[in-house]
């Protein structure tokens, strides 16, 4: 799994070098220029706050590429205008949207992957996880020591908090979460030490 951080947030992106072709995870600032060189098959956004989809249109547009999203990302994505509505002057260019994802088994170009719901950070926050890899594409839902903040609009910590045990928790303690901000860390370190989300 490759690894690009940028943008003004300092965001996270991660290449999977698939059977099938290569899929790239979120398009922050500067993600269109560093994977230049490679032919990305597949663009998966964790969600779609304006830091994570930067470069998403130059992507698909340079690449040709399928962006996959859940449903409730497609208005943030498709709209120029949408964070003016949550009091930012900030506009991103509108990505087509390839195929809604939802809860439940997805294959990746020939890796299998399970993904799951999660808000409170976003409403179509997903986290992607890849057993083969194991790992887990978490987004903004869970970093090191942190999870992701649930008092922009339509945040809601309870729902986070849910989501984070239900679900990833539930996931093996060896696997790697590779988030959207910061470090990699571990479920089983999260469940230990995590202070917002502590195991229970």
């Amino acid at each position: 799994m490759k690894a690009f951080t940028g943008g003004p947030l300092d965001t996270n992106a991660f290449l999977l070098e698939s059977p099938r072709g290569d899929v790239l995870f979120d398009a922050p600032q500067g993600a269109d220029d560093h994977f230049a060189g490679r032919k990305i098959a597949l663009l998966v956004l964790t969600h779609g706050h304006f830091d994570h989809v930067a470069d998403a249109a130059a992507i698909a547009a340079r690449h040709g590429c399928q962006v996959w999203m859940h449903e409730l990302t497609v208005p943030m994505v498709t709209r120029r205008d949408f964070f003016h509505d949550w009091g930012f002057a900030l506009e991103v260019e509108p990505v087509p949207v390839g195929r809604l994802v939802g809860e439940g088994s997805l294959d990746l170009l020939g890796t299998a992957a399970e993904t799951f719901h999660v808000p409170g950070h976003c409403p179509g926050s997903l986290c992607i996880y890849l057993p083969g890899e194991k790992a887990l594409i978490g987004g903004d839902v869970l970093f090191a020591g942190g999870v992701g903040r649930w008092d922009l609009p339509m945040g809601d910590f309870a729902a986070l908090e849910s989501g984070i045990r239900s679900k990833l928790y539930r996931l093996p303690p060896e696997t790697r979460v590779l988030p959207g901000h910061g470090p990699a860390t571990m479920i089983g370190e999260e469940m230990r030490t995590n202070p917002f989300v502590p195991a229970v």
